[in-house]
């Protein structure tokens, strides 16, 4: 931890780190926040509903949170208690309701994306965002032709360096997956990741969709 940041967290400096500085500040509160995994000045603890990142601002006193799924980490609130901090950090991970989770901890701004994990459909959602995203407009092509199919739009969606990605379960990033990558319209490469030896495919357009079922255990 740099100089500056131990004029803003000296309670953190004095116990080594931002994870056995929780750790304490939960055993004071009597709260559950479960293992704690350290990198750096930055924590993540794995919940039902996504991991919770914990990081520290640069500039002033302030424990960042944010909820972290494969292919997404989005910022839910800040506080410059770390008490208050791990009792959310807690009540999150014993699934405490999110209306009451907002009242209670009024630091929390949970977006749409975050009730619809909630809620356990997700991958409704992240279809709609990327079909209507212009940052996405490069893929939309793709995701529509994907989208199309009654069982592929069932897949979680994510754009990787251009390539879409449908993974089977959106909050376990090595549940089963394909890469898929437009090259013309008529051909695309399909990787199916995990696979031994995973390599990129190239497959037609009109193999495509049971290409990408096969590679996901469809059929």
């Amino acid at each position: 931890m740099g100089i500056l940041r131990k004029e803003f967290y000296p309670d953190v400096a004095a116990l080594g780190g931002l994870g056995a500085a929780m750790q304490e500040a939960a055993r004071l509160r009597g709260c559950d926040i479960g293992p704690v995994y350290s990198v750096s000045d930055v924590v993540r603890i794995e919940t039902a509903r996504g991991v919770v990142s914990i990081d520290l601002a640069a500039e002033e006193r302030l424990f960042l949170a944010g909820i972290h799924i494969p292919g997404f980490t989005w910022a839910i609130g800040s506080t410059d208690d770390l008490g208050l901090l791990v009792e959310a950090v807690a009540a999150w991970r014993e699934g405490m309701a999110i209306d009451e989770f907002e009242t209670r901890f009024e630091f929390v701004r949970l977006d749409e994306f975050t009730r619809a994990l909630e809620s356990g459909e997700p991958t409704s959602l992240q279809w709609s965002d990327l079909l209507s995203s212009d940052f996405y407009r490069g893929q939309w092509n793709l995701l529509r032709r994907i989208h199309a199919d009654e069982r592929l739009r069932g897949f979680f969606p994510t754009v990787t360096h251009g390539a879409v990605r449908l993974r089977v379960d959106p909050l376990d990033g090595a549940s089963r997956q394909v890469l898929v990558e437009e090259l013309d319209g008529e051909r695309y490469e399909v990787m199916r990741v995990g696979a031994p030896e995973a390599t990129w495919v190239e497959v037609s357009a009109g193999d495509l969709i049971s290409y990408l079922r096969a590679g996901l255990n469809e059929r």
